[in-house]
């Protein structure tokens, strides 16, 4: 690098920050990227104010930022962090939620619909044809949920808590409900079994 030290060669002053070195070098790579001797000298004129840098750091006389020291590490850390908690954030939904076809969706919607008509035209809302189609959707629910993973007993469960909540939550919903119900000459039972019946519905069709 002849008699010239490494601040010559590229112009800067001693006193030059790092963003002003680095500025300087990728003006004058981009200015000699044809002349492969001269992008030599200032590459190695580069490196040796980092070295110098890096020496006067380890002296305590500057502090040389991490971006400037190990630029790879922000390049590499960044998308890291971001995916991480976006995975553990959607992992547990995906574990409960499946993905359900059309037919998965259309067929135990079918089935419901059909044993919501029988509880909503059945003529008085009988409690024995009530009881009767309850049985009979809970059969139902198991069936669409154990197709799915084979798990009896796990399907047995949810369906019988997913029809307690859709009775009791029928039952107060038809409560603050009663002029309405009245005036479409509906019973409160017959609507908490029409309730039950889309629970079990979205259940059987969108749970694992």
């Amino acid at each position: 690098m002849s008699d010239q030290n490494p601040y010559e060669i590229l112009g800067v002053s001693e006193e030059a920050t790092f963003d002003e070195i680095q500025n300087v070098r990728s003006r004058l790579l981009e200015e000699h990227r044809d002349d492969g001797k001269h992008l030599e000298i200032i590459e190695t004129a580069y490196d040796a104010i980092l070295m110098e840098r890096l020496r006067m750091r380890q002296e305590g006389k500057i502090k040389v930022p991490e971006r400037i020291r190990f630029p790879e590490r922000l390049v590499q850390a960044l998308p890291k962090e971001a995916s991480v908690p976006r995975e553990q954030s959607t992992a547990w939904l995906q574990k409960m939620l499946a993905q359900p076809s059309s037919t998965d969706i259309l067929l135990p919607g079918a089935w419901f619909l059909g044993l919501s008509a029988i509880s909503v035209f059945y003529p008085g809302g009988g409690d024995t044809m009530l009881q009767f189609v309850l049985i009979f959707g809970i059969g139902v629910g198991v069936y669409f949920l154990n197709s799915k993973e084979g798990k009896f007993g796990r399907s047995v469960l949810i369906s019988l808590l997913t029809l307690v909540i859709g009775l009791v939550g029928g039952g107060l919903i038809a409560g603050l409900l009663p002029s309405q119900l009245i005036y479409v000459n509906l019973a409160a039972n017959q609507f908490s079994t029409v309730v039950s019946f889309i629970l079990l519905w979205l259940v059987s069709s969108f749970l694992r």
